[in-house]
């Protein structure tokens, strides 16, 4: 289970504090012991299929007794189950043959097909469509003893206009026709309730089982994370439930505990050895809807994994999150009136004031105007032109503009590939992928994203290229630049969807928009440093 280097590491220092997992570059260790393991996988031929449709790997180099050696894992299972020498083990086996999880799985699978064998059965068919076909002939009959109703009024109405009537026998019929009306909308009525009643007797056993399901469900998925023990260097021991509870979620979500970095460290705690450094790579195709790249490194995700690390990480000197060491320089003004003020927001700083206590725009403009608030926003590693409003008024009749995608924007960006079409559009609709904020993922159900782009050149084997969004959505042109279905390539730098470097290649330059005050088209204009 624990590897020897087989290259040479002996001019190496080791690190001096453990990874911080969300947001790191690996340590030269990790990135030898990633290439160990990625030789291996490859030397695995019966898991090529599998390893093709794309999974997450880590490493943990770990010291013991002066000996320094990494340990491997996957995320979830591979090959259908979670015993693979090379690996370390889950931290809980869930798929071994006996286990309740497996045997409950069994139960619950079986009440699957219960309810698929009623919901398509022919008596369940055949009582829904006797429903609606005698709510059908209901209506119609309803409608027809309604026309009789207003016939015979309207004959009524002709006798006494005509002056030869009886008028006692003209109320006996009336009341007659409406008796009968009442008689007849009573049997419809009882015809209905019958059919209905008979329908949801059917539906009532399918329901029963859907919530037998639910319930049982839940009850193995709480009694699962109750397994997963996840231990820290201190020896401190806290199951999923009890990390979580705090949590937004509260619960655990669904596959908690099995990512490669928890099962990395469980191991490593249990067989008394030191945690020096971690990473974890993508191998394989990206997923539908994801931007992963084949062979990179990427941080631990938030969802699943950030409750579980913050425990398990407990007692090692760990680095602190980079994000917050960044101080970024100060913005330079590229257009100020007494209505708006707009900045050349460099790379680093963000946009609005965060949890995180990294300088933002917003607090730079509140230092200097008392009203000062951001009209839209830029991510903290996007440079470029920034509007900021003077007053609330101010505010407010720009952000109409925004929000009626009025205001004409244009972004520079150098991708990491070639772009082969010079000009062209991307539609692909984003949505937040929730376990690993702040990413986000194509989706059929995303909020519609919109983007035109014209290349303006090529060097170096990277394509140079201006961005026109239409929508603005978060992520948006790192994502349509990135993913298999937009460009094809992630823009330099973007450590989120492609590979980290000095900054993100992305560049806000150029901003149009009418002046709320005056009426004017502005066009503003900050060029790219790169």
């Amino acid at each position: 289970m624990l590897h020897r280097f087989t290259s040479d590491i002996e001019g190496i220092e080791l690190p001096k504090q453990f990874t911080y997992p969300h947001h790191y570059t690996p340590h030269p260790l990790a990135v030898l012991a990633a290439e160990e393991v990625q030789r291996y996988i490859s030397s695995r031929h019966e898991w090529h299929e599998e390893l093709n449709c794309g999974k997450m790997f880590g490493v943990l180099v770990v010291e013991q007794e002066g000996e320094v050696g990494f340990l491997a894992a996957y995320s979830g299972n591979l090959a259908g189950c979670n015993d693979h020498e090379y690996f370390v083990p889950a931290v809980y086996d869930m798929l071994r043959p006996g286990d309740f999880f497996k045997l409950e799985e069994a139960n619950i699978s079986a009440i699957n097909r219960q309810i698929k064998t009623l919901e398509s059965s022919g008596e369940l068919l055949k009582a829904q469509n006797d429903l609606e076909r005698i709510k059908r002939e209901a209506k119609a009959e309803l409608e027809a003893i309604k026309v009789h109703l207003a016939e015979g009024k309207e004959h009524r109405s002709k006798l006494r206009s005509s002056g030869n009537y009886d008028e006692k026998a003209l109320i006996l019929e009336s009341q007659h026709e409406k008796a009968e009306a009442t008689r007849q909308r009573r049997a419809i009525r009882e015809r209905i309730d019958t059919a209905t009643e008979h329908l949801a007797k059917l539906q009532a056993v399918i329901d029963e089982l859907k919530l037998e399901r639910q319930r049982r469900s839940h009850e193995l998925q709480m009694r699962l994370f109750a397994e997963f023990r996840m231990l820290n260097i201190r020896g401190e021991e806290r199951d999923l439930c009890s990390i979580f509870a705090p949590t937004a979620q509260q619960i655990p979500p669904a596959g908690a505990g099995e990512c490669a970095a928890p099962k990395l460290l469980q191991y490593a705690f249990k067989s008394g050895l030191r945690p020096v450094a971690m990473a974890e790579f993508w191998w394989g195709n990206s997923p539908r809807g994801e931007v992963r790249q084949h062979g990179l490194f990427y941080p631990a995700c938030n969802g699943k994994c950030k409750p579980i690390l913050e425990h398990m990480l407990k007692g090692l000197d760990v680095e602190p999150n980079p994000l917050l060491e960044i101080v970024a320089p100060e913005p330079k003004i590229v257009w100020e009136d007494e209505d708006i003020i707009a900045i050349d927001k460099p790379s680093g700083m963000l946009s609005v004031r965060g949890k995180s206590g990294v300088r933002s725009a917003e607090e730079w403009a509140e230092e200097r105007y008392s009203e000062a608030m951001i009209v839209h926003r830029l991510d903290q590693s996007t440079s470029g032109i920034l509007i900021i409003a003077k007053s609330k008024a101010v505010h407010e009749a720009l952000q109409k503009q925004f929000i009626a995608r009025s205001v004409k924007k244009s972004y520079v960006a150098i991708l990491e590939g070639i772009v082969e079409a010079k000009s062209g559009e991307i539609s692909l609709p984003l949505k937040l992928d929730y376990d690993n904020r702040p990413r986000q993922m194509v989706a059929a159900d995303g909020r519609s994203a919109l983007t035109h782009f014209e290349v303006e050149g090529y060097a170096a084997g990277r394509t140079r290229i201006r961005l026109y969004p239409i929508t603005g959505r978060t992520h948006q042109l790192r994502v349509h630049a990135a993913h298999a279905e937009g460009l094809g390539t992630p823009i330099v730098g973007d450590d989120i969807y492609g590979k980290s470097d000095k900054r993100l290649m992305l560049h806000a330059e150029t901003l149009e928009f009418t002046h709320p005050t005056t009426g004017e088209i502005l066009r503003l204009e900050s060029k790219a440093e790169f």
